[in-house]
């Protein structure tokens, strides 16, 4: 086995539309949205009508490894990570704790904490948490997972925007494959859902707006779309070294790989994506996993729903793919936009779609923007059974982009 073939030993999520991987299959294959309408109230202004989605977890004094009080991102990262090493079936005893490294992702973790402290601050007037500052750190999830995990090896935090969890996952994967550690706990999580948080998204006009109660078109690469809806959540991976990989016995899932990974930055706008950087970025996925565009059956796209976005990833997948025309969709419509923990979250929407050999749903019949003349799974329940290699994109504000390819085992290179 190739050094490179980075396996993919167990995945666990918390998201809007499942904790668990049957309800999970279910919101993404039979395309079953979690977003809905609530109203969000500031003192002092008119209420604020948002469409969002909320995990299913009660977070609320949540039990840390420090002890300390968690940031409902760190207790969802928390929950994931449980989960993950649950489907993994390995027993991390096993593993050599300063090679364990955890590689995290998040845009904003611990912004709901600071949005409650400077409310207790201003509104209430009243004394803080001592320890306000760790509640609400960017690195705090990943600090805790690593004192979960009694982990020695690199503890390391991502704030790349939306493309921090695809970040993660990459690195994590580079640093299996230079030898620096065996074994990563990868993935993010995010967490926005509150009144000062999400009025500061929609005063950026991204979100899909809601009049009379009524969501306006956030269906991804439709020809009304509009914006999209916020939502919450955590995924993690456990990626293995060959070595380990033939050492431990791994999950049912282990025949599938992270084969490709790459990153770049657009150098052009702070919000404006740019669709050249966006097609070199899944150029150069491609030449690490040594494929070719041909082979990609399926393309998880970064997919927001806005006009400006899917119009530049869709004039980045043309240019790459050419008439190739691989099947693309964004469950972005599914379970709302999971900021810095997106990614992460649909990488594992990718792995359920190389197991099961059935495409995500991107929509049920919505009228695709032809202009866009990209092939969109608009219709539930499809099935691709020669599916051997699918790729993830995640374009961030601020121009980072990342770029993951999975793969089967057995239609990898020199596997």
């Amino acid at each position: 086995m190739s050094t490179r073939q980075v396996a993919i030993a167990g995945y666990g999520l918390v998201s809007p539309i499942g904790n668990d991987l049957s309800s999970l299959d279910r919101s993404l294959f039979e395309h079953h949205s979690a977003i809905g309408i609530e109203d969000v109230t500031i003192e002092g202004q008119d209420a604020l009508t948002v469409a969002l989605a909320r995990c299913a977890l009660h977070t609320e004094n949540y039990p840390t490894p420090s002890k300390l009080f968690a940031d409902r991102a760190t207790a969802l990262a928390l929950e994931s990570v449980e989960k993950c090493i649950v489907n993994s079936g390995i027993d991390l005893d096993q593993v050599n704790r300063e090679r364990l490294g955890v590689f995290w992702g998040s845009g904003m973790a611990g912004a709901a904490s600071f949005d409650d402290t400077t409310r207790i601050i201003y509104k209430e007037h009243k004394r803080i948490r001592p320890t306000s500052v760790i509640s609400s750190m960017p690195s705090t999830p990943a600090s805790e997972i690593a004192l979960k995990l009694k982990a020695q090896g690199a503890c390391i935090t991502y704030a790349n925007a939306c493309a921090s969890s695809g970040i993660a996952i990459g690195e994590g994967l580079r640093a299996i494959r230079s030898g620096d550690i065996d074994v990563a706990i990868v993935g993010g999580s995010e967490s926005m859902l509150t009144p000062g948080l999400l009025s500061a998204w929609n005063a950026l006009r991204v979100m899909v707006p809601v009049r009379n109660k009524v969501i306006a078109d956030l269906t991804p690469f439709s020809s009304a779309r509009s914006g999209f809806a916020m939502g919450e959540g955590a995924a993690a991976l456990m990626l293995v070294s060959p070595r380990i990989a033939e050492q431990l016995s791994l999950s049912k899932d282990s025949n599938l790989f992270i084969s490709g990974y790459a990153n770049n930055s657009d150098g052009h706008h702070i919000t404006n994506p740019n669709p050249l950087s966006q097609a070199r970025v899944m150029r150069l996925c491609l030449a690490n996993a040594g494929l070719q565009p041909k082979d990609i059956g399926y393309i998880n796209a970064h997919g927001t729903g806005t006009q400006l976005g899917d119009a530049s990833e869709a004039k980045a997948i043309n240019d790459v793919f050419t008439d190739l025309s691989p099947w693309v969709s964004s469950t972005k419509a599914l379970h709302g936009h999971l900021l810095g923990a997106s990614g992460a979250v649909e990488m594992i929407a990718c792995l359920r779609a190389l197991t099961l050999n059935q495409l995500p749903a991107n929509s049920i019949h919505a009228d695709i923007d032809p202009s866009l003349q990209i092939r969109v799974v608009n219709e539930p329940g499809r099935s691709e059974p020669n599916l051997s290699h699918v790729m993830s994109n995640s374009f961030a504000f601020g121009g980072t982009n990342a770029c993951l390819i999975i793969s089967k085992k057995n239609d990898l290179p020199n596997a």
